[in-house]
């Protein structure tokens, strides 16, 4: 049975850095896609950032050229390396794979 169990979240200033992780366990196979998601306050939940095996990362506009999505095999590991941050990033990240969610980390973006 996979388990999603993101970390990293927390309040940051504008113009900062936050890296979320997202640590899988059970069998995925070598074949997969992994998303971010983020739900703002009063807002649906919205793609981020999208990881298929052997394919480009996409990203959602809004954060393209800010966003970093990564994964470390060896540890299960998928990343979310989030630079220059905006309050409008603000929410409830989740990441997901196959119907599996995570439970989600807050980040805050505010000065």
């Amino acid at each position: 049975q996979v388990q999603l169990v993101e970390s990293g979240g927390g309040l940051v200033h504008p113009g900062g850095s936050l890296k979320l992780a997202c640590a899988v366990s059970g069998s995925i196979g070598s074949v997969y896609i992994l998303t971010w998601y983020r739900q703002a306050p009063g807002k649906e939940r919205e793609l981020v950032a999208l990881w298929e095996t052997k394919e480009i990362p996409h990203y959602a506009d809004s954060v393209k050229g800010r966003f970093t999505i990564s994964g470390d095999n060896t540890n299960n590991i998928a990343y979310l390396q989030m630079d220059s941050l905006k309050p409008e990033d603000t929410g409830v990240y989740y990441c997901h794979v196959y119907d599996v969610w995570g439970q989600g980390t807050q980040v805050t973006v505010a000065s």
